[in-house]
Order: C-alpha cells, then structure tokens, then sequence
C-alpha cells in the first residue's frame, strides 16, 4: 500500500488530499480538505498558516509520495505570483522532509481522469467521486483538485511501472 498526499495549492486555500493505492492499482480514499488561509493578517502569514497546516498532515497521514499541481497563468499575473508563492511554500515543507514531488500541469490532470486537456472543473469532481466510490459525498473545490493531483500520480506511476516510459516523458506527452 503507498499513500499519497496531492496539492492543489493557492494563496487563499491549499487543497489536500490523500489516497492510499493498492498493489493492484486500486485506489481508496484517505482524507481531503482544504487549508483555509485567509484568517492570516497578511500574506506571508498565509504562508506560514499554509506551512504549519502542512506540516500537521503530513504527520497525521504520514504519505510516502506527494503530487503537486503546478502553476498556470491566471488572468493576472499578481495572482500567479501569489499561487507561485503558495506552491513554493508548499514544495518547501514536503521537500524538508525528504518527501518524493511529483508535479502534474492542470491539463494533464484533466487529460488523466476525463481522457480531455480541457476538461470542465465539475467533470474532474465528477471523475473523483466515481474513482474514490464517493458518490454522496459532497467535496469541496479546492480538496477534490487536490484528490485529483493524487490520482493522476497513482495513475501516471502504474503506467511508468507498466510500461517502463518514464513520468517525465508521460507528462510532456499529455501537456
């Protein structure tokens, strides 16, 4: 069994989710929520809310890989900046603990659960919902993202062991 914690980072809340994946690929539900930031008085307290929230699950759910989504150009590039700072702060906090990263682009997390790049955000939460055997269970946004970044690891790494290609070929093929 491996457990894997997926990050959909941002500046006001950072998804979490976590999934254990069996030896046969089946992948079962852990835990998800999102890290509410915006109780901090400033930003680079939102960091550090986002850091301790971190460092907090990864001691209750002790996972042996992380997933992470990376940045994508938003409408602003303040923004950007923000999420860039938050998946940063993110990074650090796994890296510290000598924690595997994998980084997955939003479309290929789409790509990997829908089968489409552009997928809408209800089909990906949909995909989760299906996957997971969560059909009831409403999810919030940020944390079902994050049980997306989770599934698309599980499911890039069977591939890898599967085939033999490597992750970083997979992910330029998909973005």
């Amino acid at each position: 069994m491996i457990r894997i914690l997926g990050i959909d980072p941002g500046s006001q809340r950072t998804g979490i989710g976590v999934i254990d994946v069996a030896a046969d690929g089946r992948c079962s539900y852990v835990h998800a929520q999102a890290l509410k930031l915006l109780d901090a008085e400033d930003f680079p307290s939102r960091l550090g809310l986002l850091c301790e929230g971190l460092e907090a699950l990864l001691d209750e759910w002790r996972p042996q890989q992380i997933a992470i989504e990376t940045v994508f150009m938003d409408k602003s590039a303040s923004s950007a900046l923000k999420l860039g700072h938050a998946r940063g702060a993110a990074l650090a906090t796994v890296v510290r603990r000598r924690l595997p990263v994998s980084e997955y682009a939003p479309r290929v997390i789409k790509q990997s659960l829908v089968g489409r790049g552009a997928a809408e955000k209800e089909q990906v939460q949909h995909m989760v919902r299906l996957l997971l055997n969560l059909p009831d269970q409403k999810l919030q946004a940020d944390a079902a993202d994050a049980l997306a970044v989770a599934l698309t690891h599980a499911h890039m790494s069977a591939t890898v062991a599967r085939t033999g290609v490597s992750a970083q070929l997979l992910r330029r093929r998909n973005t």
